[in-house]
């Protein structure tokens, strides 16, 4: 009669798992990095750069404003450069450049860059210029605090179309300048008629005084009644003061 040999127990000690697919990962990364490589009779390990999904840069903690520059600040933009470059990097502590392929001049935070807010602040000053405002008024930004800029356009007053436009702007500016220097002394702002925009520089309320006389003079309101309502308002607030 044959002999039946009894079933061996292979649970406990034969079976081995099969590696799973990290690990496997990790033994291919680590026989990379133990590659050894000599150079000038130097050695040590191979570096191996292995690329992260998001792309990262070294610099990840820095942050970044970007402003456009059309086409007629370039040349501005060019003779001034010295002139914004710095404030910015010295006194901000931020880098700047000017891109010559997108046509935006880039700010970004370095390690030296104390407090971020200066970003912004650095932001607000090159827009400043880019806007129009000479670079010692846009300077005001960096030096006070409670300094802001206002846009608006004409159409955003009274809807105009040809001519109608062409006097508007006139009736602002004056003859030589002078409704526009007018309402800047008053008010203690700057101002810049770019074609259709207007751009106002100075404190929230002086903005609204200088805001309130443009629009009355875009409505049609004669120059001298918006001098003296100008006067008027401004001697209260500084009779309140």
């Amino acid at each position: 009669m044959a002999s039946i040999t009894p079933l061996q127990d292979h649970t406990n000690n034969d079976f081995v798992p099969a590696p799973s697919k990290k690990a496997v990962k990790r033994r291919a990364v680590t026989e990379q990095t133990d590659k050894k490589e000599t150079v000038n009779g130097i050695e040590g390990r191979k570096k191996t750069l292995i690329p992260s999904k998001k792309g990262k840069r070294e610099y990840d903690n820095s942050e970044m404003r970007k402003i456009a520059v059309p086409a007629h600040r370039y040349t501005p933009l060019k003779e001034n450069w010295m002139k914004i470059f710095e404030p910015v990097v010295e006194h901000l502590q931020l880098q700047i450049r000017f891109n010559l392929k997108t046509r935006n001049v880039e700010l970004r935070t370095c390690k030296e860059t104390s407090d971020i807010s200066n970003l912004q602040k650095g932001a607000d000053f090159v827009k400043a210029f880019v806007y129009g405002f000479e670079v010692e008024d846009a300077l005001a930004l960096l030096r006070l605090d409670d300094l802001f800029i206002e846009s608006f356009q004409i159409q955003d007053v009274r809807p105009l179309k040809g001519d109608h436009v062409s006097r508007a702007i006139g009736r602002l500016a004056g003859k030589g300048g002078r409704t526009k220097f007018t309402i800047e002394n008053v008010t203690k702002t700057r101002i810049v008629l770019a074609d259709t925009k207007i751009h106002i520089l100075g404190s929230f309320q002086n903005i609204q005084l200088a805001r309130r006389a443009i629009c009355n003079l875009i409505l049609g309101s004669p120059p001298s009644k918006v001098y003296g309502q100008l006067r008027n308002v401004v001697s209260r607030v500084s009779e309140r003061l």
